[in-house]
């Protein structure tokens, strides 16, 4: 639990990463995110973008924690854990170090009472992990779906967590900051993790909820190029409906979303979406989409999709495949409108 005498820390390190993350949770709060983590009593002890602290000055912050000197209540970690070549880390050395940051992650998670993985590729291996991966990247404590990572499946932080996976690329402002709230107020468990370590506060809806496309979607009147109104999942590759993430009811920056934006949602929040071939375009077989919603049967999608079509009113279907709205909604029955 927070204590008021004593500011929570946190330390913020980037591995194999682009800066996304960082470029993302910097968009929290109207007063800046610096000035929020200070608001709510969280020291950040260093983060190698923000912090004025450079080369002796870092490096000390850093093996005082790792020595143990300094307590560490959260340590969040951006981007892949690059373990290439031949498993010595070496393709990502923390300049001045020596050291690799393989080495240091190894040697700082187990001071931390919580470990955050922000970011799909710190969760998950993210896109460095895409074939033919020469980085041995990886996550934290995934490789793809699988347990394992630089930690290992069975690493716990000092609280007894496992690495709480904030994926994303990137991850919404909200679902970082609220992460770390949700563990200096003490209020998050294991138990608020789903099967993946991803928080349920937002991993427990699809993107797919909220979307403003959704009309189009129960009739089932899909887009055809990326200018048009319809529903991008039957051609334009949209896996909204298969990838965790309340990106359409939160909205970023203040209102948008991929879908909102007119771009598929590429599903950044799972392990493997870097693997996907043809984001924008949607694989078939025998014309029906090989990925289809997590919450209802191959079957029923099937046969309600058919349905759904057979019901499309004309103003849904002609608007579906317009880059505007050209018949706006009528009452039945009053051709004078």
């Amino acid at each position: 639990m927070f204590q008021p005498n004593r500011p929570m820390t946190l330390l913020w390190l980037q591995a194999g990463s682009c800066g996304g993350c960082t470029m993302s949770v910097l968009d929290n709060g109207a007063q800046g995110w610096a000035r929020e983590l200070k608001a709510f009593g969280i020291e950040l002890l260093w983060h190698p973008s923000l912090s004025e602290e450079t080369g002796a000055e870092a490096i000390d912050i850093l093996e005082a924690v790792a020595e143990g000197r300094t307590q560490l209540d959260i340590l969040c970690i951006e981007g892949s854990i690059l373990r290439g070549p031949n498993g010595s880390g070496l393709f990502n050395r923390l300049a001045g170090t020596g050291k690799t940051m393989l080495d240091w992650v190894r040697r700082i998670a187990p001071r931390a009472q919580h470990c955050v993985a922000v970011g799909t590729c710190a969760a998950y291996g993210g896109i460095h992990a895409a074939a033919p991966d020469p980085t041995e990247a990886c996550g934290l404590q995934y490789e793809g779906s699988a347990t394992g990572g630089a930690l290992g499946g069975d690493f716990r932080s000092r609280s007894g967590m496992p690495v709480i996976n904030v994926a994303g690329c990137a991850p919404h402002p909200g679902w970082i900051m609220e992460t770390i709230l949700a563990l200096q107020m003490g209020d998050f468990d294991e138990g608020d993790l789903d099967r993946l370590g991803r928080p349920k506060f937002y991993a427990k809806t699809l993107a797919h909820h909220g979307c403003e496309r959704n009309e189009y979607y129960e009739f089932k009147a899909s887009a055809e190029k990326f200018s048009d109104l319809g529903c991008m999942m039957e051609h334009l590759g949209c896996k909204a409906t298969q990838a965790v993430g309340d990106c359409n009811q939160r909205g970023w920056n203040g209102s948008g979303s991929c879908t909102h934006g007119g771009f598929s949602c590429i599903a950044c929040t799972s392990p493997g979406f870097e693997e996907t071939n043809g984001f924008l375009e949607t694989s078939k077989v025998g014309g029906i989409p090989v990925g289809l919603p997590l919450d209802m049967p191959k079957a029923w999608f099937v046969a309600l999709a058919a349905l759904s079509k057979s019901a499309t009113p004309d103003r849904v279907r002609e608007n579906a495949t317009s880059d505007r709205v050209i018949r706006n909604p009528k009452r039945m029955g009053n051709p004078s409108e």
